[in-house]
């Protein structure tokens, strides 16, 4: 009989054991789905500081950390509040320096993705054509144009995050998980990262009954350093069949966040000293208003609660 080796962790342990200040970290790669807000908060109170960002579309998780003064560059293809437009934290760290200057490399969706799928396949870049023409030419990320047989294209730079924090709905012990709905560049960040941390919402028993078939795992065990199981881990961000995105939350985070005194007010009130504060707060009302639409999840936002 096979041994299983559990991989399961609190966040505190494994945020802690993998990662270190300076380190690169991928946060949500479902784009605007499974963003890993309870990984965000446990970074805070952590105090990881000097921290690379990438995603492709993290909603207000970069300007959270921004805000906090964690990070001190950032790679995206947009960042700022899908409900509220921009994020008052990142603007204030463009245009006045505070809490300090933070560098931003700009990707499309696709040239992240590329960037993931060069540092998987253990090559230098990838080509594309689809930058001509683009100001991205202009980016620091450090694209360049080239000739290959007379034909213009350009380089995309391998992109290995130091970590990678990926969510899935349901994972088992081992660290094999199952996605519900859109995937994003979760198999991309998953081959290019050096470590990953699995955050689910539900932990599967590694049995033959219960454990996902080969053909439904999205993420392997293989790949999978630490399995994070925590009830609304996402949240404001939706959760395709366990709750829907609290667009309300969102909304109130880009009124409460325009000033840096009101920024503050929102650390102290929502940063607690563990998820269950965070839970506690929210309420079990509006948990159970969320979990009402849990199969909604990106095609109809819930009403404002």
């Amino acid at each position: 009989m096979d041994v299983i080796v559990s991989k399961v962790m609190t966040l505190t342990h494994a945020v802690k054991q993998f990662v270190t200040d300076g380190s690169s970290l991928f946060l949500g790669a479902a784009h605007e789905a499974l963003i890993p807000f309870a990984a965000v908060h446990e970074l805070i109170r952590q105090n990881k500081r000097h921290l690379t960002f990438c995603a492709p579309i993290s909603d207000v998780a970069c300007d959270l950390l921004i805000g906090a003064g964690l990070l001190d560059a950032v790679k995206v293809a947009w960042a700022g509040n899908v409900s509220g437009g921009l994020g008052h934290n990142i603007r204030r760290s463009q245009e006045q320096g505070i809490p300090h200057p933070v560098t931003f490399y700009d990707y499309s969706n696709y040239t992240m993705a590329l960037a993931l799928q060069a540092a998987q396949m253990g090559v230098p870049f990838l080509p594309t054509r689809t930058l001509q023409g683009t100001d991205l030419l202009n980016s620091r990320v450090g694209f360049e144009p080239f000739t290959w047989h007379e034909e213009s294209l350009v380089a995309v730079p391998a992109l290995q995050p130091d970590v990678a924090i990926i969510g899935v709905q349901r994972a088992d012990k081992e660290g094999n998980g199952v996605i519900d709905g859109p995937r994003g560049m979760t198999h991309e960040v998953m081959m290019a990262s050096r470590h990953v941390i699995l955050i689910c919402e539900e932990l599967l028993e590694s049995s033959e009954e219960k454990s996902p078939a080969p053909w439904q795992i999205d993420v392997p065990s293989l790949v999978v350093d630490a399995v994070v199981p925590i009830s609304f881990a996402f949240h404001p961000s939706p959760c395709l069949g366990f709750y829907g995105r609290d667009t309300a939350f969102f909304g109130d985070y880009h009124q409460q966040t325009r000033s840096l005194d009101g920024f503050k007010r929102w650390l102290d009130t929502w940063i607690g000293d563990s998820h269950d504060d965070y839970l506690a707060q929210l309420g079990a009302e509006r948990l159970q208003i969320l979990r009402s639409h849990e199969k909604e999840g990106l095609l109809q936002w819930p009403k404002a609660l």
